[in-house]
């Protein structure tokens, strides 16, 4: 079995030798310092090239380097200019650093470490910021990515991924360490710190426990991302920090005033409950290619595989979707397809042939082409009184994520985007970019959470009406004023946070008001809602000036995220970009020793960082559909993964990597001694050719069980599938059902009582599919409800309110 991504046959070393993260988390905003420490071991000058991920929103707003004892503050220039100066600085022999995001995605950088000198030692500095949001359960969610999956490329798209070449070693093979020390600060009282890693205890550093510090266990590898999950003690409350503006800055510029934060959590009480008298259309888009057969959890043998969470979360959805609607499911990979030439009413007929559909469905469509079967979706009229929302399942590895989110933003204007990235590595350039860029919401499912409550909880927010007219009032002293950063909220939803950034212009005067006023106002169901915020006029001094550093973000975010090639935007991000020192599609951070050394004899030895490799077994088997290419027989056989093929050192012939182009790259490419044997690639289209491995067939859980037998209008109906269920006989059940009740309306009830007292906990999951049963309660129960209640639990040992019924 031959090992994936290990850098050349004769095991090169690796120059980075560790990495130390420090983290402040105050509140709802993480500043994080990553160190990165470099050796040479070799016995020539080497350049290093480090490629790894970021989260979407994170600001990186400095870079720094320690070389040879020096130290050296790089500088944030135009990334051509940038680029040219790293290069002349190698050819002078000089000691050089680069720090670049990549052109076509907001969520990779690629770190350059240039001329290092046998033994040569250095140490680079990266700090970035960014905001946190609550989950659904409360937690603020704080993740350092590690993971990066290979991007898949799209036919037609010129060039290669910078994820293409990025080395790859197994599991707990990296040849660097990790260290993690995070320190927390909420005036709302920290309450616990949970994680999937392995922590060392959470040590408060104040009585009132409004502080604390917590850190990674010792032997921790950086090859699973790392997630802190920190419950404050009330989550919901509104905050608001005024941020004094960077010394020596121009006044009147972003970074010279005072810049402000607020963030709010609308409510909208008059909201009618959901799922009860909503009509709307809703499109489900399903990742089927390759990737998708992973694990949802790379570190656990027995996490399903992604299609297969996806599969149950759908049925949930179509399940819990209000009888009038109209829906269409869509699966896309090296092509795409739907169950309906066009969405359908959702009724008895088109639910349950849908949900048959859904179970039959696999990752076997290939690559990861979304862009195309957005196309198709858009290119669909919309049905006048059935608002068009859109549910896009993925694990995010696309190359062309600017294109796609430029394709939801141009038609964002005709429907709301609701995406899941499921596991480690999903994109979320891509998963927060067409949330954003329709109005929706994003949503990420790693490790072994439960999809199902994050995507009902995104259901209840499409079942709301949009809330329209939104708009900011502010409330100042007199000679000063608020300029909005950005557009401000666009999208507002029950209880979901809104961020406000501005920056406060002119001067505050002693004997003014020390207080400030912000009142959003918003239009939701034809009543008009105001949200009021007061904030104190006295501005915290703060070095690295986070909340400067996130409006400069949310600003270029607004500029680029378009996909137009707006020049004014353009020269606009650049100027945000410089001036901020926040970095964007068009700028680098370079650092240069000016020390000259030796000029370059001959071509640098490169050696790039690897990443750790998902160790997945998986069927790869081949779907011959297609001859696209050209010839020779290629026989596969099933192995456990950890080897590509193409590499030096295998059997198999080594085609350039861009005739890979449909082959979805969930396992990567260029295994040592990979073993294959056989004909060349174009006998086959990459349809299937990674397969989710097959797995025994588990008995269906519980819950699944009981959803599944729901009908499209709420009702459940008295048979053999229901008694199983509930561990009695239809015999039994019939022989106990109150009065002259009907069948329908007594397993109905029965099924009620059951969600409650045997699947409390994923209540987030059921609440939508109860709505409507109480609702067809409410239709044909008549007066035996309070009966049937009764019986009820007295036969199945319950104890459920007859509130709970409406009684």
């Amino acid at each position: 079995m031959a090992v994936i991504g290990l850098i050349t046959k004769s095991q090169e070393p690796v120059p980075l030798q560790s990495i130390s993260v420090d983290v402040a988390v105050q509140g709802f905003v993480a500043d994080v310092v990553s160190e990165l420490r470099y050796k040479n071991e070799e016995k020539a000058t080497v350049e290093v090239t480090f490629v790894f991920p970021l989260d979407d929103e994170a600001a990186v707003y400095a870079f720094e380097g320690l070389i040879g004892g020096t130290r050296i503050e790089a500088q944030i220039r135009e990334k051509k200019q940038a680029q040219q100066e790293y290069e002349d600085a190698l050819s002078e022999g000089r000691g050089a650093f680069l720090l670049e995001r990549e052109t076509n995605t907001s969520d990779i950088f690629t770190c350059s470490l240039g001329n290092l000198p046998p033994d040569g030692e250095a140490t680079l500095k990266l700090r970035y910021v960014q905001a946190l949001a609550p989950e659904p359960d409360g937690a603020v969610r704080f993740v350092l990515p590690a993971v990066l999956n290979p991007r898949y490329t799209p036919q037609g798209s010129e060039g290669d991924t910078v994820t293409m070449g990025i080395p790859r070693v197994p599991r707990g093979k990296l040849p660097y360490t990790l260290s993690l020390c995070a320190t927390l600060e909420s005036s709302h009282g920290i309450n616990r710190v949970e994680s999937k890693c392995t922590l060392a205890p959470l040590r408060f550093t104040a009585e009132d426990r409004t502080a604390a510090q917590v850190s990674l266990a010792e032997g921790h590898q950086f090859d699973r991302d790392v997630e802190l999950l920190i419950y404050y003690e009330d989550v919901h409350k509104p905050s608001a920090v005024l941020e004094a503006g960077k010394p020596g800055a121009a006044p009147g510029s972003l970074m010279g005033d005072p810049a402000l934060l607020v963030t709010m959590y609308p409510s909208l009480r008059c909201a009618s409950k959901p799922g009860l008298n909503a009509t709307g259309e809703f499109i489900f888009l399903l990742d089927r290619s390759g990737s998708m057969g992973c694990s949802t959890d790379s570190s656990s043998s027995d996490a399903p595989p992604r299609i297969q969470s996806a599969k149950e979360t759908l049925i949930l959805l179509l399940k819990s979707l209000p009888l009038g609607c109209y829906f269409n499911i869509y699966g896309f990979g090296s092509t795409y397809n739907s169950f309906y030439l066009q969405s359908v009413e959702y009724t008895q007929q088109t639910m349950s042939e849908s949900l048959q559909r859904v179970k039959d469905l696999q990752a076997d469509l290939g690559g990861t082409e979304i862009l195309q079967p957005l196309k198709a979706i858009y290119s669909q009229a919309c049905r006048e009184g059935h608002p068009c929302q859109l549910f896009v399942f993925t694990d995010g590895e696309v190359s062309n994520t600017e294109e796609v989110i430029a394709e939801v933003q141009h038609h964002g204007s005709s429907h709301r985007c609701f995406s899941f990235g499921i596991g480690e590595g999903a994109s979320t350039a891509l998963i927060k970019g067409i949330a954003r860029a329709a109005g929706g919401s994003a949503e990420f499912i790693t490790g072994k959470e439960r999809m199902q409550a994050k995507a009902l909880q995104s259901l209840k927010k499409a079942l709301q009406p949009a809330a329209t007219g939104i708009s900011l009032r502010w409330d100042l002293p007199s000679g000063l004023e608020a300029v909005l950063v950005g557009s401000g909220p666009q999208v507002i939803f029950e209880g979901q946070r809104s961020l406000i950034y501005a920056q406060i212009r002119g001067q505050h005067q002693s004997s003014g008001a020390s207080e400030g006023t912000v009142v959003l106002q918003y239009i939701f169901q034809d009543q008009t809602f105001t949200e009021t915020m007061m904030f104190p006029l006295q501005a915290q001094e703060s070095d690295r000036l986070p909340v400067h550093r996130l409006a400069a973000q949310a600003l270029l975010q607004e500029l680029e995220g378009t996909g137009e090639k707006d020049e004014v935007k353009r020269r606009q991000a650049l100027e945000t970009s410089l001036s901020s020192g926040v970095v964007c599609s068009q700028t680098a951070y370079v650092g240069l020793n000016t020390a000259l050394g030796q000029p370059l004899q001959g071509p640098l030895i490169h050696r790039d960082v690897p990443l750790a490799y998902s160790m997945i077994t998986i069927n790869s088997q081949i779907c011959h559909s297609g001859n696209r290419r050209s010839t020779t027989p290629l026989g596969i056989p099933i192995m456990s993964f950890n080897s590509g093929f193409g590499a030096p050192g295998s059997v198999f012939p080594s085609p350039p990597l861009d005739s890979f182009g449909d082959v979805d790259m969930c396992y990567g490419l260029g295994a040592l001694g990979s073993g294959f044997a056989g004909p060349p690639l174009d006998t086959f289209d990459a349809c299937s050719f990674y397969e989710e491995a097959p797995t025994p067939k588990k008995e269906e859980p519980p819950l699944l069980r009981l959803v599944s037998l729901q009908n499209a209008a709420g009702s459940w109906v008295l048979d053999s599938g229901l008694a199983d269920l509930l561990g009695l006989s239809e015999t039994e059940i019939s022989s106990k059902a109150p009065g002259q009740v009907t069948p329908n309306v007594w397993a109905t009830v029965l099924a009620i009582l059951w969600l409650h007292s045997k699947a409390s906990e994923q209540s987030d999951e059921w609440q939508l599919l109860e709505a409507k049963a109480l609702r067809w309660l409410q239709g044909n129960a008549g007066p035996w409800l309070a009966d049937c209640v009764k019986t009820g639990n007295a036969m199945l040992g319950s104890s459920v309110s007859p509130h709970t019924f409406g009684l």
